[in-house]
């Protein structure tokens, strides 16, 4: 009698709860424990499916099973909410100057969505380091979408808080490039932000004078920090990692080696790019003297690097002792630069919603291709449809003195081709 008026109780109140939602206009920009109103909606399906379940073995109808089956579905939800937040998600949510929290600070990290507790209690002390963060993790979205501009898979967004959906619960090739990119996209950030003075806690790089430089020229100015860029993405993006506990030689533990090893790669990729720049000084360039100082690479070069490294990524598995060891031990163990998956990449070719591929009809192909932008391979086989578009392009420029360019616009009619 106790069960049935707990469980008639709770499902009161998630009734009365939804039905508010539901009713109000504005429930599409509601936000509860960092879901949107959608997969909030979801999230109620599943948890109402449990409910009943458990309220059926309350009643002693297929007891065992019913229950078994209510602590599944609830076990999924929670690893539902877990999964659903990323500190990603702080490339789609702009966040604003710290000096106007001076005053109430504590919003700042508690209102940010996809933070783990670790990574609140960094924001906490560094709080002047979130927006570059936020912008790290836009440069990684933006890089990644650019290797895989002409693949079935192109790193799309999909949503402000997931960000890139529930293809990356998959240990794939993908995953494993998206996590490595995005810590590197950290690493970026923070150390330009030393050099350019925006953070207290950090200013121009320390790094020893490189002994092959020639004696005569100068080592100074200021250089961007990247050893200091490197262990801060790496207390902040490892947090969430390291928090999680899970039993030794599951699935799970698998993801969290998997995890922390490309992000370590994606650091490790930027920080060994990083080279010495130098500017000459002297009478009429005459180049006498030069000054020269240790210097980013530009991350277009990280995110090739990257691409290579997911081309040639290895496959792990876990062994008895709960480890990450090589699928196929015949090839060289991987490095702390090369990338590892442990799950196979799912079919991208059709919209599938359990997997998260979204699938590539409608996306332009390149008929004339035999690559993987040729319509051939991106359609899957397919077909696809071609219709006509207008192009308007700056022509015929020319320099006038002194000192602009005029041009003309030109316009022509170009056939493209979309996936059936």
């Amino acid at each position: 009698m106790l069960g049935q008026f707990h469980t008639l109780t709770v499902n009161s109140r998630w009734a009365k709860c939804r039905n508010k939602l539901i009713t109000n206009p504005k429930r599409r920009s509601f936000q509860v424990f960092g879901l949107s109103w959608n997969k909030l909606d979801i999230f109620w399906g599943v948890a109402e499916v449990a409910h009943r379940a458990l309220e059926s073995a309350l009643k002693g109808t297929m007891a065992l099973t019913s229950l078994l089956l209510a602590l599944t579905f609830l076990s999924g939800c929670k690893q539902a909410v877990v999964e659903a937040n990323s500190w990603w998600s702080l490339a789609m949510n702009p966040i604003q100057i710290p000096e106007v929290y001076i005053i109430g600070a504590q919003p700042l990290c508690s209102q940010l969505a996809g933070l783990s507790q670790g990574q609140k209690k960094l924001c906490q002390l560094y709080r002047d380091h979130m927006q570059y963060i936020g912008e790290g993790a836009k440069t990684g979205i933006k890089e990644c979408q650019h290797q895989f501009r002409h693949r079935r898979w192109n790193c799309s967004t999909v949503d402000n808080t997931s960000v890139f959906g529930r293809v990356m619960q998959i240990g794939s090739r993908e995953t494993a490039f998206t996590y490595g990119v995005s810590a590197a996209g950290v690493v970026h950030a923070i150390s330009r932000a030393c050099r350019e003075g925006e953070l207290a806690t950090c200013g121009c790089s320390r790094a020893a004078r490189p002994k092959d430089l020639p004696r005569d020229w100068l080592w100074g100015g200021c250089g961007d920090n990247v050893e200091y860029g490197y262990r801060f993405a790496k207390e902040f993006v490892d947090a969430r990692e390291r928090e999680k506990i899970y039993q030794k030689g599951t699935y799970d533990s698998a993801r969290t080696f998997m995890n922390l090893h490309n992000n370590e790669a994606g650091r490790r990729t930027v920080y060994n790019l990083a080279d010495v720049a130098c500017k000459c000084h002297g009478v009429s360039g005459s180049c006498s003297l030069k000054t020269c100082w240790l210097q980013l690479a530009d991350f277009r070069k990280v995110g090739d690097s990257l691409k290579e490294k997911y081309d040639s990524a290895t496959a792990m598995k876990l062994n008895g002792r709960g480890k990450l060891v090589q699928v196929n031990s015949r090839f060289n163990p991987p490095t702390t630069l090369d990338l590892v998956y442990v799950d196979q990449s799912p079919d991208y070719c059709i919209r599938n919603q359990t997997t998260g591929s979204l699938g590539t009809q409608g996306r332009l192909c390149n008929k004339t291709s035999e690559g993987m932008d040729g319509c051939a391979l991106m359609c899957c086989g397919r077909g696809y449809d071609q219709f006509k578009t207008v192009r308007t392009e700056r022509c015929h420029c020319k320099f006038h003195w002194c000192c602009y360019v005029k041009c003309k616009k030109c316009t022509e009619v170009v056939d493209q081709f979309v996936c059936k």
